[in-house]
């Protein structure tokens, strides 16, 4: 793994880290984050609250 990759991979960490708590602090989030069908909809609504979760950590 390459330098940039492992610090990638960190800021992946980090994201899912924040947006686990964003998700436990808050009822609504947690009820609209359920409710998400695919993988798809659930990095549109990160992505929406402000998250990068999209892309794979070895991805450009």
């Amino acid at each position: 793994m390459s330098k940039q990759d492992f610090e990638k991979f960190l800021f992946k960490i980090d994201q899912l880290n924040q947006l686990v708590e964003l998700i436990n602090n808050s009822p609504e989030k947690y009820k609209l984050f359920i409710n998400c069908k695919s993988h798809e909809d659930v990095v549109q609504l990160a992505k929406q609250w402000g998250y990068e979760i999209g892309k794979r950590w070895g991805e450009s």
